[in-house]
């Protein structure tokens, strides 16, 4: 996998942001950079990044561009995605990417006292929980989780021209990934005033992508 120099890279991609660098994005930079870094990331272009001194520098406060909501899932490592490092970005990580009040305090703070610029609702495809939503599948607590992605379910099925409601059913899952991401979105915007009364101002976005397994790309919504 080749990787950048430092030198090449403009710093607010290669360094630990500071405060100054933080107020000087705008919420459409911010979403650039991540387009960009996830261009790195497929192509194994990461860039070079020395995590022990990213860790002494952080250490002193932060001040994060973004806060991305992404699934429990494995297979996703967020930072890596975006070509991120240390102090870049805020992660919540939660089975199905849905967007809880905890969650949604989480960026609350991450955008109104923290400072980060964009709001990201990332989710991916063959999603094991918004299978586990379609097949209703019993497990613990998990049905009050899936409860949260079947107005996605629901939407999806509206939209297919075969309404066979199962995990094999390959676009059915697509549909309701893409429509979960969308859904989430509208949720955290009637969910918090703080977010949408900035987002309105111009002092963030609130935007969802869909990344892809095979690929590791990521479209966005």
């Amino acid at each position: 996998m080749s990787q950048f120099k430092l030198s090449e890279l403009p710093e607010l991609d290669a360094e630990v942001l500071t405060k100054a660098q933080q107020d000087s994005l705008t919420p459409h930079e911010v979403f650039e950079r991540l387009k960009a870094g996830n261009r790195r990331f497929v192509a194994g272009e990461v860039t070079l990044r020395d995590h022990t001194e990213q860790v002494r520098k952080a250490a002193g406060g932060q001040f994060p561009k973004a806060v991305i909501l992404s699934c429990l899932d494995s297979r996703i490592p967020v930072e890596d995605v975006f070509d991120c490092g240390i102090g870049d970005i805020f992660v919540a990580r939660v089975a199905g990417n849905i967007a809880n009040i905890d969650i949604i305090a989480s960026m609350e703070f991450a955008c109104k006292a923290a400072g980060a610029k964009l709001v990201l609702v990332l989710g991916h495809g063959l999603c094991g929980a918004v299978k586990g939503a379609i097949d209703k599948v019993e497990l613990g607590h998990l049905p009050r989780l899936f409860e949260k992605i079947e107005p996605a379910v629901e939407r999806a099925l509206g939209d297919a021209s075969v309404a066979d409601r199962s995990s094999d059913n390959a676009s059915l899952v697509q549909s309701v990934v893409e429509h979960n991401v969308d859904l989430t979105v509208e949720n955290i915007r009637m969910s918090s005033e703080a977010l949408k009364a900035m987002e309105s101002d111009g002092d963030i976005a609130i935007v969802g992508a869909v990344y892809d397994m095979e690929t590791g790309s990521v479209s966005w919504r």
